[in-house]
């Protein structure tokens, strides 16, 4: 039986949880948090004898003040960049559409892209736009600012690469949540220059068009939903965005298979609406890419910056 003093106890215990969690979410892990997260992934499309290509990934940036300035920006592509990838790529919203509460300036592009200038790889640095870099208007300056840095924004269009004499295709779409005037996503015409029976990669922001990528598609890597930004243990995410509940709530997070196919959702970096992440960390991620029986991991490997 709880005594009053115990239920006294007991109360000031529970709210001062509440206020630490509330300040966490808030203050702390928004702007100071990075979590480092490892998929590995098997594909028969990828030769069982060939190196494992490594993929460092990025998304979500939504560069705001005080949030997400120039200067973490930079840090966490140098922490990226220490990784060592093989190849890096960028998976949209590098910039925020709406000015969500609490911000105190928008970071320009040139700031932003100054700052992404320490990401560095073999294979170099592949991207595409997300809804929020339409949406803001500032998609033509974020394609010339990449031009000039030497990153390779992929519109419904793809590369072939190759990664220690394994070739692969590397194709992007545009985004999908857009008018067609601006530029919508266009799969046929993405994978139009693509030819002969090597791995094919699709770079997209919305993880949407997943339930649509042919079989030809190994690993389709995407972003754009935060994660739901907050994740409460045995509710689940309430943030998410309507899109990804009931029957697509598979699409939200993580590593996700049908069939031969496989996709990875990053939760991303940044934040739109209000400034909150709890227990959904800004995250870069690493994804291995390696033949059948291989590895035999398909767990998360999370580890913090």
């Amino acid at each position: 039986m709880i005594t009053r003093r115990g239920f006294l106890t007991l109360g000031a215990a529970t709210v001062g949880s509440g206020l630490i969690g509330a300040t966490n979410a808030f203050a702390m892990e928004p702007r100071y948090r990075l979590a480092v997260t490892g998929w590995d992934v098997e594909h028969s499309s990828w030769p069982a004898s060939a190196a494992p290509l490594r993929i460092g990934v990025m998304t979500d940036i939504h560069a705001v003040e005080p949030w997400m300035p120039a200067h973490r920006i930079g840090d966490i592509a140098a922490r990226l960049a220490a990784m060592k990838p093989d190849m890096i790529v960028l998976l949209g919203d590098y910039v925020n559409a709406l000015r969500p509460r609490f911000v105190s300036r928008p970071v320009p592009v040139k700031e932003w892209v100054a700052a992404l200038g320490e990401l560095s790889a073999p294979l170099g640095v592949h991207a595409v736009l997300g809804n929020h870099d339409w949406l803001s208007g500032e998609a033509s300056a974020i394609r010339r600012a990449f031009e000039k840095a030497g990153i390779d924004l992929l519109e419904n269009r793809a590369v072939k690469l190759s990664h220690r004499n394994t070739s692969f295709w590397l194709a992007g779409v545009a985004d999908q949540m857009v008018s067609p005037t601006n530029g919508i996503r266009d799969l046929e015409a993405a994978l139009d220059a693509v030819t002969g029976d090597d791995p094919l990669i699709l770079l997209t922001h919305e993880p949407d068009i997943f339930r649509v990528t042919p079989k030809r598609v190994a690993l389709t890597l995407a972003g754009h939903t935060h994660g739901g930004q907050v994740y409460i243990p045995f509710v689940g995410r309430p943030g998410l965005p309507a899109q990804y509940s009931g029957k697509n709530a598979d699409l939200a997070y993580g590593h996700i298979e049908q069939g031969s196919r496989h996709m990875v959702v990053s939760s991303g970096l940044g934040l739109s609406g209000l400034p909150v992440r709890f227990l959904v960390p800004p995250e870069i991620v690493m994804v291995t890419l390696r033949g059948l029986g291989t590895s035999g991991l398909n767990l998360p490997l999370t580890s913090e910056a």
